[in-house]
């Protein structure tokens, strides 16, 4: 008797829970293993970093497109392009999950992501001068992000590189930010990215992490967004 009355409560609980969220985005597993990119970001960082934050992200996103079909069947691209249409929700659940998936793919384990292309250097050397000139400069952007938000090299809408940084989960696709253009390259620099390992110093995290840049995704991302 009791079993069957407590499968009874527990139908009724359903009948009247909240409605399911949309599942329209999800989460990619991460490319390596979460212990893979020490000693430069740790695994627990990594851990806590992609199961919870960007989860969190994700999970706030469908909630916030869970009723508006025309916002689940948009790429995360289109949603950003036309950020000012939709509310403070999206845009900041939305980037977060655009922004953590791009900072995923263009990470590779120490000594594994390659070097530039001999056309993404040449456009380096071009813009900046060297790649060093061109690292410095993203490094100062990082640096001087006050608060959360994010570091970018981007292919600006002239087709040129372009260093610029964004606050909070804003990025360089969207059109509200000032320097628009496509993310080929993007660091976290939120704290919870670092804090862990490095506490205040986000110059030491900053300078780190180029070890941990994919250029050969870097490379591809260069390529579509000057040929797209």
């Amino acid at each position: 008797m009791l079993r069957t009355l407590s499968i009874t409560l527990a139908s009724a609980v359903c009948l009247f829970a909240a409605p399911a969220l949309s599942d329209a985005f999800e989460q990619a597993p991460l490319p390596y293993a979460s212990n893979a990119l020490e000693p430069i970001i740790d695994q627990q960082t990594m851990e806590i970093h992609f199961g919870r934050h960007h989860a969190a992200y994700i999970n706030n996103l469908n909630s916030a497109v869970a009723e508006t079909s025309e916002l689940q069947e948009l790429s995360l691209e289109d949603m950003m392009h036309n950020v000012s249409n939709y509310s403070v929700q999206v845009r900041n659940n939305g980037g977060g999950h655009y922004n953590h998936t791009l900072f995923w793919d263009i990470m590779a384990p120490v000594d594994e992501g390659g070097e530039p292309s001999s056309s993404l250097r040449e456009a380096i050397e071009h813009q900046f001068g060297s790649l060093d000139e061109m690292q410095s400069e993203f490094n100062s952007a990082a640096a001087s992000r006050f608060g959360s938000g994010w570091a970018w090299l981007i292919v600006n809408e002239q087709g040129e590189l372009q260093v610029t940084s964004t606050p909070n989960q804003d990025n360089p696709l969207m059109d509200v930010v000032d320097d628009q253009g496509t993310p080929i390259l993007a660091l976290d620099v939120w704290e919870h990215a670092y804090y862990l390992q490095y506490q205040n110093r986000r110059g030491d995290y900053s300078e780190a992490w180029w070890q941990l840049v994919n250029w050969n995704k870097v490379n591809e991302l260069y390529e579509e967004a000057i040929n797209g």
